[in-house]
């Protein structure tokens, strides 16, 4: 599998999540927002999603797309994983 390294920001809610061992994965709309989030909790990783609200906080880019989405009841959100509380996530699993 080939990884994309992501332009994180730095500080704010993203910073916080980054300290507590999240990991950002991708930022996407629904009905696949739902599906990757299940996925991942099928492979054993805790999801965390944080939604794109039209009414985000100043600075933190061009939000064009979240909003004209918002317009028409398109939800998008960003998904952290991290480890599973269980142990390894299904992935690092021998039989895998």
């Amino acid at each position: 599998m080939v990884k994309i390294p992501l332009k994180l920001i730095k500080g704010g809610k993203e910073a916080d999540l980054l300290s507590e061992g999240w990991v950002k994965q991708t930022t996407i709309g629904e009905p696949r927002l739902s599906e990757i989030a299940e996925n991942y909790r099928n492979l054993g990783y805790e999801v965390h999603v944080v939604e794109h609200r039209e009414e985000s906080e100043s600075g933190a880019g061009c939000n064009t797309c979240f909003t004209a989405g918002a317009e028409m009841g398109q939800v998008y959100g960003d998904v952290y994983i991290r480890k599973g509380k269980g142990g390894k996530p299904a992935a690092e699993d021998e039989l895998f």
